[in-house]
């Protein structure tokens, strides 16, 4: 799932301001054969209908593995191997020194589904036009996959040596239940970091300037957990005191008033810090008092009630569905609501689960945590290596624009490496304006323009990183 780029601060523009000295740049001597084959190997992708559930996935990633494999990878040395309904895709691309951890990178190769009628153009028929590729997945995520997938093609053909190994593993149902990153990050937890392709990113301001650069460090845990309320029902011309479908009413109103403790990480505060200078009016005020004084409860009230940052100071859950009720002409004798929780780093989602049970506070109501398909997991370190080569790629592309490190208010695959102890970054290679970002929406698209940068940044972070 590509989420906001950061913090769900792209809608203002206004967020980060670039220093006087930094101008857009792209790569020295842009390669044309890379960036074609670059936009090729999406254009093909996207051509995939990758949806879960469904058999693309499998295929999509054979024809991955022909461009690997072409480029000089061993057949033996990159596996796809069906999980789930689904399927993986790991290649490992041997490093000089077996004994050093090797760098992990993911993402995924399923996307949300997309139906035709309901289009502009056919989701699944890649079309470029007016400076963009258009088709569903063409930024989630195909785009990173693309990218990487050139890029490390391009490697094998020039004969770079890793001082580690570099593997990638793609997923084949983020979108959904997550078994399949369930099932690599098992197999490789003794991975040195992992690298996401599916989180962080750069943001351009509306008329095209580059604003910041999110890298992504830690993310919310999702979860789903059902109310249900029971009754004994009967005739609706016999109305008594009891009726399920005002029981839970009551429960989600009591829940709706309740706020989780406001919570800090140094990942938000960096955030946070870097935001305040140039955000204006009260958010802006806001911001420098909570930094100042993170209980200042004022603060934490006007920042609370600011969608652009309120996922980013505590656990938040909202009731998101209601089902209840048999018939127009009966008591209910049964409803249920989901509750959809966004859980703060470091969290447990079983306390969570009993804080819900303490704020309901209703002994016929029952919670029951669902089968979505997220784990626990905290945020990873602030590596000081990690920042070095992201900051030096991104500098390249646009020098001095700043590199924020963020949490997401979503779940991406990195939460399985997460939860083994394995540090994960969202390091995205795409820079857009947020007025692009139609991922899982209709008409989804991707710049053209962002190809080369993504390129050279891909290519610059593994050569460091993987030393």
């Amino acid at each position: 799932m590509k989420i906001s780029l950061f913090l769900g601060l792209a809608a203002s523009a206004a967020v980060f301001a670039l220093p006087s000295s930094a101008a857009p740049a792209l790569p020295t001597k842009p390669d044309t054969a890379l960036h074609d084959q670059a936009l090729d190997l999406l254009k093909k992708g996207i051509a995939f209908r990758t949806v879960i559930p469904g058999d693309q996935v499998p295929r999509y990633a054979e024809y991955l593995k022909s461009v690997l494999v072409e480029a000089g990878f061993k057949p033996e040395d990159v596996k796809i191997e069906p999980v789930a309904g689904s399927a993986v895709l790991v290649a490992r691309y041997a490093g000089a020194d077996p004994s050093k951890k090797p760098i992990v990178v993911i993402d995924h190769m399923d996307v949300v589904e997309a139906r035709k009628e309901d289009w502009t153009r056919d989701p699944f028929t890649p079309v470029v036009e007016n400076g963009y590729v258009f088709g569903r997945g063409a930024l989630d995520d195909k785009f990173d996959v693309s990218m990487i997938v050139t890029v490390l093609a391009k490697l094998k053909r020039e004969g770079w040596k890793p001082g580690r190994d570099v593997i990638l593993a793609l997923s084949g149902d983020e979108e959904t239940l997550q078994q399949t990153a369930r099932k690599f990050a098992a197999d490789l937890k003794n991975a040195e970091l992992v690298l996401n392709g599916d989180a962080g990113g750069g943001q351009l301001s509306e008329d095209g300037k580059p604003v910041f650069y999110g890298l992504q460090a830690a993310e919310k845990t999702y979860a789903d957990f059902q109310i249900t309320v029971t009754n004994p029902g009967g005739h609706s011309s016999r109305p008594g005191k009891v009726n399920a479908i005002y029981q839970l009413a009551q429960d989600l109103g009591r829940l709706a008033a309740y706020q989780f403790p406001a919570m800090q990480s140094e990942i938000t505060t960096a955030a946070f810090k870097a935001a305040a200078a140039s955000t204006p009016g009260a958010a802006g005020d806001a911001l420098r008092r909570y930094i100042a004084d993170p209980h200042d409860q004022a603060a934490i009230a006007t920042l609370s009630a600011d969608p652009d940052f309120v996922g980013q100071l505590r656990t938040t859950c909202v009731a998101t569905m209601i089902n209840g009720g048999h018939a127009t002409n009966a008591l209910p004798q049964k409803v249920a609501a989901n509750v959809n929780c966004r859980i703060f780093p470091g969290t447990p989602s079983e306390e969570v689960r009993q804080t819900i049970i303490k704020v309901l506070a209703d002994p016929g109501a029952t919670v029951e945590r669902q089968s979505d398909g997220a784990i626990d997991a905290g945020p990873s370190p602030l590596r000081a290596d990690v920042l070095a080569a992201v900051t030096k790629a991104v500098h390249a592309r646009y020098p001095g624009l700043p590199v924020v490190p963020n949490m997401s208010a979503g779940a991406t695959d990195s939460m399985f490496f997460r939860a083994l102890g394995v540090p994960a970054y969202g390091v995205a290679g795409v820079f857009m304006k947020s007025s692009d970002d139609f991922a899982h929406g209709l008409n989804e698209r991707v710049p053209v323009a962002t190809i080369d940068g993504a390129l050279a940044q891909w290519e610059s972070v593994l050569k460091d990183l993987a030393k």
